[in-house]
């Protein structure tokens, strides 16, 4: 079991309609932080998982849009470094501690 309980999931989707894409969009804000157009990057425990699989099954339309999942593994163990960009590197607006 690793520390912090979390995997990483890179998330991307393809939905056909403007309105459910923006609530796709919205939804997946809850979850993590956009790395790109449509994919997101989220460190999920079990449960978050499923949550995230629950909330994104009743916004879109299963016989037009298309979301994959990808587990990059414990979120502690290295997962950015499985990550790679060509070209401008996503922004990291993750939150840090700081120290006053």
């Amino acid at each position: 079991m690793h520390l912090s309980g979390r995997n990483c999931f890179v998330v991307s989707y393809d939905i056909m309609d403007p309105r459910r894409l923006q609530r796709v969009h919205k939804s997946m804000k809850g979850f993590g932080e956009p790395i790109h157009y449509s994919v997101f990057r989220c460190n999920l425990t079990p449960k978050g998982r499923v949550e995230l699989i629950a909330a994104l099954t009743g916004l879109i339309k299963h016989d037009q849009d298309r979301i994959m999942i990808i587990d990059l593994g414990p979120a502690d163990g290295g997962a950015d470094d499985r990550i790679e960009f060509i070209g401008v590197r996503a922004v990291d607006s993750s939150p840090k501690a700081v120290i006053v």
